[in-house]
C-alpha cells in the first residue's frame, strides 16, 4: 500500500498562554476532564499534541507528541538525508531526551542496539505521512498528569507541560544544545555498521567480526561490554581475516564468516556461545563504545533452538521426521505440545519459509538427538525405528540446493567436521582457523552412514485471517511481557525462544506489525506467508510511519522474521496449504 501524502496535522488550537489557560479552567475539576486538553496546541517554538489522556491517577500516563520545526531544531542536512543517519539521529535525540527526563516522565531510548524507534522520528525529505519540514523532530513520550487525589492539579500541571517540556526541547531537540561531535560519531557509527552489512554478499560472507571488537558482556542481564583484564580484544585468524572500506572509519579488517556451513568449536567457557551472540545481535547497529560497533550479520540471519511446548499449525516436517508411530503425516505437522526435536525442525523450516538465508544453533539450546545420531546408536537402533533425520545429514543441502549458510556451535560432536567448510577454535575468546586439523580428523572413519543427502523445497502456507485474533472484532489489545510474550488480542504468545528481540517495545512492534499486516489485507488467505511478509517488508522500508498508522505505541520496527515467529507461536493460527 504506498503511504498516504494528504494527511495533514490539525492547526495548533491556541498560543502557549492559550493552552496554559485552558490547563487553569480544569483546576479541582475531576481527573478525567483531562481528556478535554487532547489535541495539538501551539507552544514557543513547538506543537505539543495530546494524544490520549489520563483517566485517573491510577491509569496509564497521557500520551504527549513533541512537534519541534526544522528551523528551531536545526539539524544540518547530513544528519538527516538518509535513512541510516535519520534512524540514528532518532535514536541519539531519544537517548538525550531520556536523560532530560524524570518524576515518571519516560521516553522510550533503547539500549546498545541502533533501531528505528516509534519515540523519536526525523521527518525526512519528500512526501511522508509525518508532519513538518525536513529535519523536523518529532518526540513521543508518556507524561503522568498531576492530581489531587482524583481531582487535576493545574498549578503542578502547569509546571509539566508548560515549563519541564519546553526545557526538554531547549535542552534535548536543538542541534545548539547536545554535543554535535558525539552525535557526529554516532550517525557516522551507524553508517559505517550499515555499510559494512551491506558488502557482506559481494564478499561471499554472512558476518564479519572486526578486530579489537569486545564480545563479552557484563552479564546475562547487562549488555554492555565486560570492561576489565577479561575483555580481551578479538584478534582475527590469519586465514579469515578481511578488510574492508568503510564511508568513516576507512579500511577495516576482520574475521569474514563465509557463506556454507561454519562450526564454531573450543572448550567450555572458552567464548564459543559469546562469539555467536555477537552474530546473533549484529543484524542491527550498535552504539559508539559497544565494543560491537563492526560485528555485523546478513539482516537474514535467524538464530534457531528446540523449544518444548510451542504449537506447531501444518508445518512439512518430513526432512527432519520421516514417520511417527502414531501415524501422524509429518508432511503436514500440528501439534499443541511440540517436543524439543520438533519444535527445532519447525523453527529450522518456518525460518527458511520466511526468507531465512542465514540460521545461527548453538548445541546448548539444541536438541541432542535433531543434531546428530552417532555410529553406535545407528548401530543399536535400526533407521526403521527412528523417525528422526539429523540436521548433521541435511545442512550441507541446505546450503547447495536452497542457499542457507549455517554457524553452529559445537561442542560435543565431531561428526560435524566432516560437513563443515569452514571450523573455528575459540581459545579464551580468541578464534583461531582449524579447518585442516578438523578435515584430518573427519577423514578416518567412524561407521556412521549418512541418513539423508537432500532438504526438500519449501511448502508454502496460507493463514487465514481470522484466525488472527481481532482480525473480526475490532482493534487487538497489544502489550509486552518483556521481550519473553507479546499479548495480541485475547492471547499471550511466547516468544522465549525468539532470539532476535531487543526489548519490550521491540516485543510492541511484532504486534504492531500482526496487526498491521491484518489491517492491509497482506493476510487475506490467499497469500502465502512469504507473499504477506514481502508486503509487510515493502511497508516497513519507509521506517516507523506504517506502525505509527496502527497505533501510537512505544515500540522498535521488526523484522519479518521476529513477526513470522509470532505468527507461528499463535495458537489460535489456522492456515491452508
Amino acid at each position: 500500500m504506498p503511504r498516504s501524502t494528504d494527511r495533514r496535522p490539525p492547526a495548533p488550537r491556541r498560543a502557549r498562554g492559550g493552552f496554559a489557560d485552558a490547563l487553569w479552567a480544569l483546576d479541582g475539576a475531576s481527573y478525567g476532564r483531562y481528556k478535554s486538553l487532547v489535541g495539538r496546541w501551539a507552544m514557543d517554538g513547538f506543537d505539543l499534541e495530546i494524544v490520549r489522556g489520563q483517566a485517573d491517577p491510577y491509569a496509564p500516563p497521557a500520551r504527549v507528541v513533541l512537534h519541534v520545526p526544522a528551523t528551531v531544531a536545526g539539524f544540518p542536512a547530513d544528519l538527516w538525508r538518509t535513512p541510516v543517519r535519520r534512524r540514528a539521529l532518532g535514536s541519539f535525540l531519544a537517548r538525550r531526551a531520556a536523560e532530560e527526563t524524570g518524576d515518571g516522565i519516560r521516553v522510550d531510548a533503547g539500549g546498545q542496539e541502533i533501531l528505528d524507534r516509534g519515540s523519536c522520528q526525523v521527518v525526512p525529505p519528500g512526501p511522508t505521512t509525518l508532519d513538518g519540514e525536513p529535519g523536523s523532530v518529532v518526540l513521543r513520550l508518556n507524561v503522568p498528569l498531576p492530581g489531587r487525589g482524583r481531582r487535576i492539579d493545574a498549578r503542578a500541571a502547569e509546571h509539566v507541560l508548560c515549563r519541564r517540556l519546553p526545557r526538554l526541547v531547549d535542552r534535548a531537540l536543538r542541534h545548539a544544545a547536545v554535543d554535535a561531535e558525539a552525535l557526529t560519531r554516532f550517525a557516522d557509527t551507524a553508517e559505517d555498521s550499515h555499510a559494512l552489512r551491506q558488502a557482506l554478499p559481494r564478499l561471499g560472507l554472512v558476518a564479519f567480526v572486526a578486530d579489537g571488537a569486545v564480545l563479552p558482556r557484563r552479564s546475562g542481564v547487562d549488555d554492555r561490554p565486560l570492561t576489565g583484564p577479561a575483555a580481551l580484544p578479538f584478534r582475527s585468524p590469519e586465514q579469515l581475516r578481511v578488510a574492508v572500506d568503510l564511508p568513516h572509519a576507512g579500511r577495516v579488517t576482520g574475521m569474514g564468516v563465509p557463506e556454507g556451513v561454519t562450526l564454531i568449536v573450543g572448550g567450555g567457557f572458552h567464548g564459543k556461545s559469546t562469539l555467536l551472540r555477537a552474530l546473533e545481535t549484529g543484524i542491527w547497529d550498535n552504539v559508539p563504545g559497544d565494543g560491537r560497533e563492526r560485528v555485523v550479520s546478513r539482516p537474514d540471519t535467524v538464530k534457531v533452538r528446540a523449544e518444548d511446548g510451542r504449537r506447531i499449525e501444518r508445518v512439512d516436517l518430513h526432512a527432519f521426521v520421516d514417520h511417527l508411530p502414531s501415524g501422524d503425516d509429518t508432511a503436514d505437522f500440528r501439534t499443541d505440545n511440540a517436543s524439543g526435536s520438533t519444535s527445532q525442525a519447525a523453527a529450522i523450516v518456518e525460518s527458511v519459509e520466511a526468507g531465512a538465508k542465514v540460521l545461527l544453533i548453538d548445541e546448548d539450546t539444541a536438541a541432542t538427538n535433531l543434531m546428530i545420531r552417532d555410529a553406535r546408536m545407528q548401530a543399536l537402533v535400526a533407521k526403521d525405528r527412528e523417525p528422526l533425520t539429523p540436521f548433521v545429514d541435511l545442512v550441507r543441502s541446505l546450503h547447495r540446493d536452497q542457499g542457507v549458510s549455517t554457524v553452529l556451535v559445537m561442542g560435543g560432536s565431531g561428526d560435524y567436521m566432516e560437513v563443515a567448510d569452514r571450523v573455528v577454535m575459540m581459545d579464551a575468546y580468541q578464534p583461531s582457523d582449524v579447518t585442516a586439523r578438523a578435515k584430518e580428523l573427519a577423514a578416518v572413519p567412524t561407521g556412521r552412514r549418512a541418513e539423508a543427502d537432500t532438504y526438500p523445497g519449501t511448502v508454502h502456507r496460507r493463514p487465514d485471517p481470522a484466525s488472527v485474533d481481532g482480525s473480526a472484532r475490532g482493534r487487538p489489545r497489544i502489550q509486552a511481557r518483556g521481550r519473553d510474550g507479546l499479548v495480541f488480542g485475547e492471547e499471550t504468545v511466547d516468544l522465549r525462544a525468539v532470539a532476535q528481540l531487543a526489548d519490550a517495545p521491540h516485543v510492541v512492534g511484532v504486534g504492531l506489525a500482526l496487526e498491521a499486516m491484518v489491517r492491509r489485507g497482506h493476510l487475506d488467505g490467499r497469500r502465502t506467508l512469504t507473499e504477506a511478509l514481502d508486503l509487510l517488508d515493502r511497508d516497513l522500508a519507509d521506517g516507523a510511519e506504517c506502525l505509527l498508522a496502527v497505533r501510537d505505541e512505544d515500540f522498535a520496527l521488526p523484522r519479518r522474521f521476529e513477526v513470522a515467529a509470532a505468527l507461528n507461536r499463535l495458537r489460535t493460527l489456522s492456515v491452508a496449504r
